[in-house]
């Protein structure tokens, strides 16, 4: 049990999910609070950290082994000590995953569309491609057609040579508008990106979370232990939610658009409980060397500054 009643509910709530995504969670952990100190921890601090969240060890030493096997981390044996460390691909999935989680703002968009044509694709590969790119934030606006306004040209083409779908694909880039967004074209974002289902999982995070920001700011003595459980699990969920959210311009979204409040409340959270997240971490975590060593520059720049 914590000091904090609502943080407490967000521990059972995880703990109560079936099966418990434990690999995910530890995924959450490397990219928001292991990669800023180096990317690398000693296994047995790592399954004392997680012990509060309800995870047993065998979870954790399975889940790691999977992780691993999955490229994602690699091990270094010390004596009778595992080591696990992000592979050079996994951090470049890291960078890519949670590079939208700390963003300060959205860029803006000048009225440009990236319209990929599936037509000449056989249906299996049709399939496979949309749902990638789909990932990636592509919108369907036929059976046949994927739209994006804010495409990275080379991720795409990247993407598109990986499936072997990129000589069977077109691709079209529109020029930018003088009117961003029509009433047609909104109706239109509305269906192809699903944007009710999406703002209705905003608005369940800011449920789960305003009571524990509420919580937060009226303690006088914010417990360590206690910030790294929310940090962990607030990152967890907002995470899960944008791998589902295509971060469309602002000029396409409704006025009452829940993402934006969403966004600023786990802002305001994490910058409250970082520093005494840290301790925690500084003190649970061992590396081969010892303590963890001090956290980059970038970290202190995510949600537009922590400072």
């Amino acid at each position: 049990m914590t000091s904090l009643v609502p943080l407490d509910q967000l521990v059972t709530r995880f703990q109560q999910q079936t099966p418990i995504r434990a690999s995910s969670l530890i995924i959450t952990l490397y990219g928001d609070a292991i990669e800023p100190h180096g990317g690398t921890v000693w296994l047995g601090s790592l399954i004392q950290l997680l012990e509060p969240m309800g995870i047993n060890e065998r979870l954790i030493r399975t889940s790691i082994f999977r992780l691993t096997k999955e490229g994602w981390l690699s091990a270094e044996k010390v004596g009778r000590r595992s080591y696990y460390s992000l592979t050079g691909t996994g951090r470049r999935r890291f960078e890519k995953a949670f590079k939208r989680v700390y963003s300060s703002n959205v860029p803006a968009w000048d009225g440009a569309w990236s319209l990929v044509v599936l037509s000449q694709l056989p249906q299996d590969k049709r399939k496979q491609v949309r749902e990638e790119l789909e990932w990636q934030g592509f919108g369907a606006i036929s059976p046949t057609v994927l739209a994006n306004p804010r495409c990275d040209r080379v991720d795409l083409t990247a993407t598109l040579q990986e499936l072997d779908a990129l000589e069977d694909s077109i691709v079209f880039e529109t020029r930018s508008q003088d009117v961003l967004a029509s009433k047609a074209l909104r109706m239109q974002v509305r269906e192809s990106w699903n944007i009710d289902e999406l703002g209705t999982h905003y608005s369940e995070f800011i449920q789960l979370f305003r009571p524990l920001w509420q919580a937060l700011r009226e303690q006088e003595n914010l417990q360590p232990a206690d910030c790294f459980l929310a940090r962990t699990l607030l990152i967890h969920e907002y995470r899960k939610l944008l791998l589902r959210d295509p971060q469309l311009p602002d000029e396409l979204l409704p006025g009452d658009w829940e993402g934006r409040a969403a966004r600023q409340l786990c802002r305001n959270i994490y910058r409250l409980i970082f520093a005494k997240a840290e301790e925690w971490l500084n003190a649970a975590l061992e590396t081969a060397d010892g303590p963890l060593p001090d956290a980059g520059e970038n970290f202190y720049q995510r949600f537009g500054g922590l400072r």
